[in-house]
């Protein structure tokens, strides 16, 4: 008969995860793969294979640019509620790989109480000729294909969407049919996009991410010179903007679980 220990034995693999995690978190800072085995004892092949199947999972983040590793936002999403880190902490990995993946700006958006979104962050691709959007900058929370998705996210009565339209101030104001309509897709598709209409000569693509209510709290935008990528390029970001936002949706603002009485009854 088996002893106690032997068949309470614990996983390898799954200790050295947790062990990379745990030391991740207590790091000061991003590191990589070679101080991460050589602090935690685990050989170099064993932590790279370990920590890129946790960044396929997002437990972990990978940062491109220097080969780093930090904590990701799976972790959030398991223990909200008992990590002290912000959520521009959290966010930031996400905007950086979308910028270097897609080769523009990725600007992170505030939506605030008084009916604005206001830049927090931003990270740029590797293009040599660029946009910038300087932090703090401010804008109508309508305007743009940001405000086409937080319209689309406050459902608002006609009439009341037609009155603040009338509002926003564009370089090239498109029809109000026209914004409505595309009001309207960014609800059914998740995204959307602003081609010149914000700013002549400077292409948008926008999704928000939302709390437990549904409610707009934050925008992340891909800004580039209009022309500089295809259509497909475009519709392709913009995808993935949406699954990024959806992912930080349910990372950040977790839906709450059901008491077990009320599932009882």
């Amino acid at each position: 008969m088996a002893d106690a220990t032997e068949k309470h034995k614990d996983v390898g693999a799954v200790v050295h995860a947790l062990r990379i995690l745990q030391h991740l978190a207590d790091a000061p800072g991003p590191l990589g793969v070679a101080a991460v085995a050589r602090e935690t004892g685990i050989s170099p092949s064993t932590c790279f294979s370990i920590l890129r199947t946790m960044a396929r999972a997002r437990f972990v983040s990978f940062h491109e640019t220097d080969k780093t590793y930090t904590l990701g936002l799976a972790v959030a999403e398991l223990a909200t509620g008992l990590i002290g880190t912000s959520y521009l902490d959290l966010i930031r990995p996400e905007i950086e790989r979308l910028a270097l993946n897609h080769n523009m700006l990725i600007a992170l958006w505030r939506v605030t109480e008084d009916g604005h979104i206001v830049v927090i962050d931003r990270a740029y691709g590797e293009h040599v000729v660029r946009v910038d959007m300087r932090v703090g900058s401010r804008l109508p929370f309508l305007i743009g294909a940001v405000g086409r998705c937080v319209a689309a996210h406050l459902d608002l009565p006609p009439a009341e969407l037609r009155r603040r339209f009338t509002t926003l101030r564009w370089q090239n104001p498109p029809s109000y049919e026209q914004y409505e309509a595309e009001v309207a897709e960014a609800g059914k598709r998740g995204w959307t996009k602003d081609v010149g209409y914000l700013y002549r000569g400077i292409t948008t693509v926008a999704s928000a991410v939302v709390d437990q209510a549904g409610t707009p709290r934050f925008g992340i935008s891909g800004i580039a010179i209009q022309g500089q990528q295809t259509p497909e390029q475009i519709d392709r970001l913009g995808e993935e903007l949406r699954d990024v936002a959806r992912y930080l949706s349910r990372a950040l603002f977790p839906q709450r679980q059901p008491a077990l009485s009320a599932i009882a009854s």
